[in-house]
């Protein structure tokens, strides 16, 4: 089942259920989605493959962790935890998160690979590891252990 059917067996279901958060999560889902596709329509293609629905979910994901940060530092805990409950919905289509261990050895064995020895390299290395590591990790986490690792 493609993520675009997914989300619409979803959508009625969250109306049957009345549930209001999930209603608007998924039907923002696929309002992106369906904005994205028609983009591509102009390019002669049909559908999103499976690497661009990951891609589009991972931005989503991005966005309301980004707005739980603001919310938190203007103090509106009301608004950061409905952002919050948006974002543990998004992470239902999100492949399971690599753990912070996990993270460390791709990144180590990437440098290894590539001979990376400092920050000049930086690029080098992220090119690699955010290939590998495509929407199983955030990309600022994944930054900021790249640094850490390349400039000590």
């Amino acid at each position: 089942m493609s993520l675009k059917d997914r989300i619409s067996e979803e959508i009625k279901a969250a109306m049957k259920a009345k549930d209001k958060v999930r209603l608007e999560t998924v039907r923002s889902i696929k309002k992106v989605i369906l904005e994205k596709e028609s983009s591509l329509r102009a390019q002669g293609k049909d559908s999103l493959t499976e690497s661009q629905e990951l891609e589009v979910l991972s931005q989503l994901a991005k966005q309301r962790r980004d707005s739980i940060e603001q919310y938190r530092k203007a103090g509106r805990e009301d608004l950061a935890e409905q952002e919050s409950q948006e974002l543990a919905i998004l992470e239902e289509y999100l492949p399971k998160q690599l753990s912070d261990e996990e993270v460390a050895a791709i990144i180590d064995e990437v440098i290894t690979s590539t001979g990376a020895t400092s920050a000049k390299d930086m690029g080098k290395v992220m090119g690699s590891v955010m290939q590998q590591l495509k929407g199983r990790a955030d990309g600022q986490k994944i930054q900021a252990m790249v640094k850490a690792k390349l400039s000590s």
